[in-house]
């Protein structure tokens, strides 16, 4: 009944190591120059995420599978002992969900931009276009991934009660309209305003991401699950998330303007 919930709360992973990583860096940019971080200061930072890879492991191993998917495995295992061939789960998932692999492409796709260009495009454009500091532009992602972390699950529990589609709606349509104001914003190159603008974003992208896990898992049957949401997931995050920030900075060198 609560799956939104639960499942949005390892999406909220996101914005919570965008949270950690920008404050370890915000600090960095604070009491070292630019020299300096990047002659040794920019170690600092995956030498802390060491420490985060042995926590996700720890709970990796300690949690159980769902009775779901054990009752699966289960039949799985006695047809197999009964001699019953069964085709790998990628293949399955081309032959029978390949719709539901494009809608999960879909879901993802316009998320995945939108977040990268809210979070990593935003510094080249603040720091690079608006030649303000970095720490502004570090201090405003700071700021919008707090927001976002608290909110993510909200918009899970809210997908659990309204359903995934609609939650989904929400922040894609308020995406598309926050965008034509998002760097209009920004030009103020009022640090206040950019904070608005970022945290803006991130709650809209918020209404996406949150419902997404158990939405895009929802598609698949339980023996292809796995596989599907999997392909569906990386393969928006390589062609989308992966390319938007490399080609708004081409647009940006090109036209020295935020409307392209």
């Amino acid at each position: 009944k609560r799956r939104g919930f639960w499942a949005s709360w390892p999406q909220a992973g996101a914005p919570g190591g965008n949270l950690l990583a920008t404050g370890v860096l915000a600090l960095l940019a604070t009491v070292q120059s630019d020299e300096t971080f990047l002659a040794w200061g920019w170690r600092i930072p995956f030498l802390l995420s060491g420490v985060l890879v042995m926590i996700g492991l720890w709970i990796r191993i300690s949690v159980e599978e769902s009775p779901v998917f054990l009752e699966a495995q289960k039949k799985a295992q006695e047809q197999a002992a009964a001699g019953v061939k069964e085709q790998p789960p990628v293949v399955e998932v081309f032959r029978k969900s390949w719709r539901e692999v494009l809608l999960a492409i879909g879901t993802r796709f316009g998320e995945n931009i939108s977040y990268y260009i809210l979070t990593a495009f935003l510094l080249v454009y603040v720091t690079v276009h608006l030649e303000m500091s970095k720490s502004d532009a570090l201090n405003a992602v700071l700021i919008g991934s707090a927001v976002h972390f608290v909110t993510i699950p909200l918009w899970g529990a809210l997908s659990d009660r309204i359903g995934r589609r609609p939650v989904t709606l929400i922040g894609a349509l308020g995406m598309a309209v926050w965008a034509f104001g998002f760097f209009a914003l920004l030009d103020t190159e009022s640090f206040p305003v950019i904070v608005l603008s970022v945290t803006v974003g991130l709650l809209l992208h918020g209404a996406m991401y949150g419902p997404q896990a158990a939405f895009i898992s929802e598609m698949f049957d339980t023996k292809v699950r796995y596989s599907g949401a999997s392909m569906g997931s990386q393969l928006a995050s390589i062609i989308g998330g992966a390319l938007a920030p490399l080609i708004a900075v081409e647009l940006l060198k090109d036209y020295r303007s935020s409307v392209p």
